[in-house]
């Protein structure tokens, strides 16, 4: 199940379900709706995470590319997204990050169960260091070498497949 963790965001995903609910099963018998209506909401919810997914994976394919070896360096600290804008403003452009991002998702898949968990809580799901290493049960700075080597063994399989910023 997945967890919404900015306020705003969880009342408009709500609030959206909530009106979903209302124009297509508003005709139905009242003790069907408690159930229509989880389902709406965790679809709601998916819906949200499936268009946070390109961003979120662009923002990690870029971090992956941090040239500072400091394993307790935050990647996303040294993001800058004016490049991103310009490079794939291109219909060619945006073909060629689909294609990366197809990637990115494999090699991800690849990483250690950890890596894995404290890679996605961060980037994917835009926790912060504390709440990630609270989710996990270990410490931030867990967290922060579990990340860091994430980000460099993804960037070393980009590398081996010829694909550098």
């Amino acid at each position: 199940m997945f967890a919404v963790h900015d306020g705003d965001v969880a009342l408009d995903i709500v609030q959206d379900a909530m009106l979903k609910l209302a124009e297509k099963y508003g005709d139905k018998p009242a003790e069907e709706l408690p159930m229509l209506f989880q389902r709406i909401l965790q679809n709601t919810i998916r819906d949200y995470y499936r268009r946070q997914r390109v961003r979120s994976l662009w923002t990690t394919l870029l971090s992956s590319f941090s040239r500072d070896d400091d394993e307790d360096s935050d990647p996303l600290d040294t993001l800058q997204t004016e490049d991103a804008e310009n490079v794939f403003g291109t219909p060619s452009g945006k073909l060629e990050q689909s294609q990366v991002l197809a990637i990115i998702e494999k090699e991800v898949a690849k990483l250690p169960p950890r890596q894995r968990e404290a890679f996605l809580m961060r980037y994917w799901e835009e926790m912060d260091i504390a709440e990630t290493a609270a989710a996990m049960g270990c410490s931030e700075g867990s967290v922060k070498t579990h990340c860091s080597r994430a980000t460099h063994t993804l960037a070393e399989a980009l590398k081996a497949k010829g694909i550098e910023l």
